[in-house]
């Protein structure tokens, strides 16, 4: 692959999710974390377009609920909802989110110019997705309007988040595991971050992935069982013609317990010139650390270990697995 179609593919890579009956999308290069919604602080005579603040890698960083730019009425928020914080080359900000749903590469010729006129340029392009259609969103033109001073809104924003005990305590004790990690350094107006991770479980154990390694994260999928392969194949599926080998990752480590549901995410990983589906039971967070936070690296299935907020997550050594000749179903 040329350093150029690299390039694009990257660049095509997008982390979609739902707001309210909508999906949405922005670049995954530009996501620097996904983390379950914390406490806020909301100062008086905030701009009309921030629902409000909160301290993050010792920057006070602005979060917006898109839905306000979009004249969409917002719902109350709860403790499931997920928070984007996202990156530009100038700002830090985070998008209130209801449910993060994976990451896609986008195929440019499925990208079409929106039909209406959005004054604001919050939706950028469509993109059709399994009969679907998901909106991505034009992350510059937020920080745009992040600049801009409007007046105070008649919504009582403080009334949209939950206000009993329970709820609250959760959502402040994020909020102070927030501001205790450690910082991240601007350089240049960027952010230099050594490692971007996706973690997910495999029953009540946290294990991750290094992202660049990661081309999709689907929710479900039609899985083919194959004759004759060992236990921990658990068959083929069909991406858009592309037949991928499933990985029944609680076999293939000799974890020896099964699945929960009949129907379970996989995360689509390319190394070696080979792509593979990982079955795992959820996916969790996506995240930054620096190199510092990791151990010795192995050359076994798991490369590394490392606490990340008080759980401790093992590292999938993707470059091992996929080089694994016994993964490989040559007759089909």
């Amino acid at each position: 692959m040329s350093s150029n179609n690299y390039l694009e593919q990257k660049k095509n890579t997008h982390l979609y999710f739902r707001i309210g009956e909508n999906k949405y999308a922005v670049n995954s290069d530009n996501v620097l974390e996904i983390m379950k919604l914390p406490a806020l602080d909301y100062p008086q005579k905030l701009p009309n377009n921030i629902i409000g603040l909160l301290k993050y890698n010792n920057f006070v960083i602005n979060v917006i609920d898109i839905r306000f730019f979009l004249n969409i009425e917002v719902p109350p928020y709860s403790i499931h909802n997920e928070l984007l914080i996202i990156k530009t080359d100038e700002v830090i900000f985070g998008i209130v989110t209801d449910k993060v749903l994976g990451i896609l590469p986008f195929d440019a010729a499925q990208v079409d110019a929106i039909p209406f006129v959005d004054n604001k340029m919050v939706i950028e392009s469509l993109y059709k997705f399994n009969q679907e259609t998901i909106f991505i969103i034009n992350i510059y033109a937020i920080e745009n309007l992040l600049k801009q001073h409007d007046a105070g809104r008649e919504v009582d924003i403080l009334s949209l988040f939950p206000q009993d005990d329970e709820s609250k305590s959760i959502m402040t004790k994020r909020t102070l595991d927030i501001a205790s990690k450690s910082s991240l350094k601007l350089a240049s107006g960027e952010l230099h971050a050594k490692n971007k991770y996706i973690s997910f479980n495999l029953d009540n154990d946290s294990y991750c992935i290094e992202l660049s390694y990661v081309k999709e994260v689907l929710k479900d999928t039609s899985i083919t069982h194959v004759p004759g392969t060992p236990d921990f194949i658990e068959g083929i599926m069909n991406l858009r013609g592309d037949y991928i080998t499933v990985l029944n990752l609680k076999k293939f480590l000799s974890l020896n317990t099964n699945y929960n549901k009949d129907k379970n995410p996989v995360i689509i990983v390319k190394c070696n010139e080979l792509k593979l589906a990982l079955l795992i039971d959820r996916i969790n967070e996506l995240f930054e650390f620096q190199e510092d936070d990791l151990g010795e690296p192995s050359e076994s299935y798991f490369s590394n270990e490392f606490i990340y907020n008080e759980t401790l997550y093992t590292v999938l050594n993707v470059d091992r697995i996929t080089s694994d000749k016994k993964i490989i179903i040559t007759d089909m």
